[in-house]
């Protein structure tokens, strides 16, 4: 059938059109899971053995430990302020169709770091992204909110977005970050580290 690939060995195994139906299902099942197959190949990019820890950009030794991943659920901040953190969690609100709101607020972050001889591009690149009404990766804000972040973006400053950044921010927190802590996603990273920790 069209759209779905089985390996030759599976292909072997199916007799008549109730096991046609089977692996039909089974495939579908497997699309559902995508987004935890999409989760363990970021994860095995970015942690390619847990317990030797992954070389980062300055070459420091950097462990993902259980204790990191516990801390990610005590605050937004806190997830946010570890690269890995902030991996996983972008790959969990590309689950969910949300990952700009991620984006925008990382983006926002490095603005802040801009010099202000480059504030004006990126000003107009972080409007035209995520800010004006036809963006490919709109924001959610309100049409106030909007309005004056362009105005802002038009006359760049290092505190430009900050309204809009903290809107984000503060949908992440009350709608996203919850439904991370409770994901599979989240939980069985959480369990494979304390598993890898007491062995």
């Amino acid at each position: 059938m069209p759209g779905f690939l089985f390996s030759h060995s599976s292909v072997t195994e199916l007799n008549g059109k109730e096991d046609y139906k089977l692996a039909e299902g089974k495939a579908h099942k497997k699309k559902q899971k995508a987004f935890g197959t999409d989760l363990k190949s970021y994860l095995k990019c970015m942690v390619p053995h847990i317990e030797s820890g992954i070389k980062t950009s300055n070459s420091r030794n950097v462990m993902l430990s259980a204790e990191e991943v516990i801390q990610w659920s005590q605050s937004l901040e806190k997830l946010l302020a570890s690269q890995s953190g902030q991996g996983v969690f972008r790959e969990f609100l590309k689950s969910e169709f949300s990952e700009e709101n991620i984006e925008f607020w990382l983006a926002c972050e490095d603005y802040k770091k801009t010099k202000s001889d480059h504030l004006h591009g990126k000003a107009e690149r972080i409007y035209e992204e995520f800010v004006q009404s036809d963006a490919i990766k709109q924001i959610n804000i309100d049409h106030q909110m909007r309005e004056a972040t362009a105005k802002k973006a038009q006359d760049p400053t290092h505190t430009s977005f900050d309204e809009a950044q903290k809107t984000v921010y503060i949908l992440m927190e009350r709608d996203s970050y919850p439904r991370f802590l409770k994901s599979k996603s989240y939980l069985n990273l959480l369990n494979q580290l304390q598993n890898n920790t007491s062995k």
